[in-house]
């Protein structure tokens, strides 16, 4: 049974677009999962009501506060104790939920999944991940796409054990394809990070390396399932497919590979390297994008994401030898 913890209060369009997508998420989540609701009560009852569901399938848990979309992250999470994002990280930090996801304010919860949760033994950075969908129908899987600005080869390696390991347990892909994002596909090319990291992940045993990927293969499905980059250069891929999905829905442009750039089909950005499932939605969601995140959030817990992640991150703890 899973407990998902919703942020009943967080984005653009809440209350009322976050729990209409918890009520058709009702409908098609795990039928022993549990959704707790987390903001106003007497809001929350309200839309239920309005829109003819039971407050009853949910449960209800109250938070007083709200951090607003314009706020800074680091100052409202820290004043607003109780607010929605803060009370569902308590939760999840106690034990009383086993996933939160919330399309508040991002800063906020990367701050909630960074301060109120702690990284998996041997994690060296958490990071957020994103699908990109490719032109042969399948997804690929890029990380970092913009917590970490500035990382170490190490760390890069760490994020192809961590892709990996996600792209098995969410994805279903037996042995997924790990390639290194450079501006070559040749070993030498790149800055002196991405180099060392390619020799890191040359002699790798703990997923399959298969060697540089340019950036013009992002979306034709080309070498991998699985894309490592620093959160610099992968927040600015993001950033380009979502530019480019509104460039081509705003010239009225309608094919079936870019309608799939839709984010409300993936739900949301998981973090990836903290004790449990964060599920970080798009400010704008939608109901449909909300049911998603939801479901993410429960395949997550069903499927032992934290648990598998934190068996592959075994071999970057530290080595205790008796004197």
């Amino acid at each position: 049974m899973a407990r998902i913890g919703i942020d009943a209060m967080g984005g653009d369009f809440a209350p009322e677009n976050v729990i209409l997508g918890a009520i058709d998420a009702y409908a098609s989540i795990n039928a022993e999962s549990k959704i707790y609701l987390i903001g106003n009560q007497v809001k929350i009852a309200e839309i239920c009501r309005h829109y003819g569901a039971s407050s009853g399938n949910f449960f209800i848990i109250p938070a007083a506060e709200v951090i607003e979309m314009g706020e800074s992250p680091v100052r409202a999470y820290a004043r607003k104790t109780d607010s929605s994002i803060n009370v569902g990280f308590d939760m999840l930090r106690e034990g009383k939920i086993d996933a939160f996801a919330s399309a508040g304010n991002t800063g906020a919860m990367l701050i909630g999944s960074l301060k109120t949760l702690t990284g998996l033994e041997g994690v060296l950075r958490p990071c957020i991940s994103a699908m990109f969908p490719l032109v042969n129908g399948k997804n690929m899987l890029i990380l970092d796409v913009g917590l970490n600005t500035d990382v170490k080869a190490e760390v890069l390696y760490q994020f192809a054990v961590i892709g990996s390991v996600y792209a098995k347990v969410m994805m279903g892909i037996e042995k997924p394809k790990v390639a290194l994002l450079n501006i070559g596909s040749e070993e030498e090319k790149g800055s002196n990070v991405v180099k060392k990291a390619y020799g890191l992940m040359q002699e790798a045993t703990d997923f399959d390396f298969v060697g540089n990927m340019e950036a013009n293969l992002l979306f034709n499905g080309g070498i991998a399932d699985v894309l490592v980059t620093d959160g610099y250069v992968g927040n600015i891929c993001l950033k380009e497919a979502e530019g480019m999905y509104a460039l081509v829905s705003a010239l009225g442009v309608n094919h079936p590979f870019l309608n799939r750039f839709n984010y409300e089909f993936y739900g949301g950005t998981p973090v990836l390297g903290v004790t449990s499932p964060v599920v970080i939605g798009h400010g704008a969601s939608t109901p449909l994008a909300i049911k998603n995140m939801i479901l993410e959030a429960d395949r997550a817990v069903n499927n032992n994401l934290i648990g598998k992640l934190e068996e592959a991150l075994k071999i970057f703890r530290p080595k205790h030898t008796n004197n």
